[in-house]
């Protein structure tokens, strides 16, 4: 999804959204509201993109940047850290995919989980059919890493950004 990588750092009812440079996203107050309600009551970390979702579904990048106080938005979040007291960071990612699919709401809400796919060949395909910017992977073993070399960006060469 293309927006905002951000950690949300949910607790006590409360969520912020922060960015990979440490940076408080407060603009998007409304969206960490949402998170934490839909999250209630646990306590979570969860690794993300906030995004500006079209009526399609697909991500409207550059409404994200041009309109930040208006919405919709949504945290699609594709990794979790850490649960209700417990480091997660060394586990595998299948993992922790598995314990965030049981977190996220099933319906969308200001959450929506992002799902894993073993092989993204077909995935990378649809994505090119659909004119966006490529996909990002990550070994399915992988622990935890909060810096950008574990996963692996994948571009659409001939999709516009």
């Amino acid at each position: 999804m293309d927006g905002f990588r951000a950690v949300s750092y949910v607790e006590g009812g409360t969520c912020r959204l922060v960015s990979r440079h440490g940076k408080e996203f407060r603009m998007f107050a409304v969206v960490a509201a949402a998170i934490s309600r839909d999250l209630a009551p646990h306590a979570a970390i969860l690794d993300g993109e906030i995004v500006r979702p079209g009526e399609d579904g697909r991500p409207l990048f550059y409404e994200l940047v041009r309109s930040r106080a208006c919405g919709p938005f949504a945290f699609y979040t594709f990794d979790l850290v850490w649960l209700d007291g417990g480091d997660l960071r060394e586990r595998a990612l299948v993992e922790r995919k598995a314990a965030l699919r049981k977190l996220v709401p099933l319906s969308p809400q200001a959450v929506r989980y992002v799902e894993h796919v073993a092989s993204g060949t077909k995935l990378f395909r649809a994505i090119c059919e659909l004119d966006m910017e490529g996909i990002v992977a990550k070994q399915a073993n992988a622990q935890y890493t909060p810096e950008a070399t574990t996963w692996a960006k994948i571009k659409n060469r001939i999709a516009p950004g």
